[in-house]
């Protein structure tokens, strides 16, 4: 079912810390758009799928989605190494420090708490799918501001890839998408 290859899907190497960086990148690691509400939502919703191939590409995804998770979790992780209580406070990560400390806990940048409000099913095929091409597309957007706020590349590069697998997920839920409404689901 689950093969776990230990390794990230794309390297992560960030030598300097930057907390303010790091409560930007929350946001993919517990807010409405995040990793986690992808992997959630795909992994729940393969199981309305109308046929095995659905179900598996939702599968494969979610999949994909948990190695992304990783990823920015790495990234919280590398950029925060070494904090002091004082530097988290500093950059905006006081109230985050003093409940968490320096645990990974999933929440947004604002530091509101992950949901399970954010993980979108109705069951209906055509209905889900869009909801998945919309999620697809605000992660996407995500990347994107988090790229424009960044300035190391040890960090813009791994983003890069990230936004660049939003998009190829985008288009294998329009795929599928496309060959459920020609079925007429």
């Amino acid at each position: 079912m689950f093969k776990y290859d230990k390794k990230l899907p794309y390297p992560i190497d960030i030598k300097k810390k930057d907390l303010k960086m790091a409560k930007y990148i929350f946001t993919q690691f517990g807010g409405s758009n995040s990793e986690l509400a992808a992997a959630l939502r795909y992994f729940s919703q393969k199981f309305t799928m109308p046929d095995a191939y659905g179900s598996a590409l939702l599968n494969d995804i979610a999949t994909e989605e948990l190695g992304h998770i990783e990823m920015i979790a790495t990234m919280i992780k590398q950029l925060t190494d070494g904090a002091t209580a004082d530097e988290m406070k500093e950059a905006g990560l006081g109230d985050y420090y003093s409940e968490h400390g320096i645990g990974l806990y999933p929440v947004n940048a604002s530091g509101a708490p992950f949901t399970i409000t954010f993980v979108a099913v109705t069951g209906d095929v055509l209905a889900d799918l869009s909801e998945d091409m919309a999620a697809e597309q605000k992660a996407r957007a995500v990347y994107e501001n988090l790229i424009e706020l960044a300035d190391d590349e040890d960090v813009i590069q791994p983003l890069l890839f990230l936004r660049q697998r939003e998009v190829v997920h985008f288009n294998r839920f329009k795929e599928l998408y496309d060959k459920y409404k020609k079925m007429g689901y």
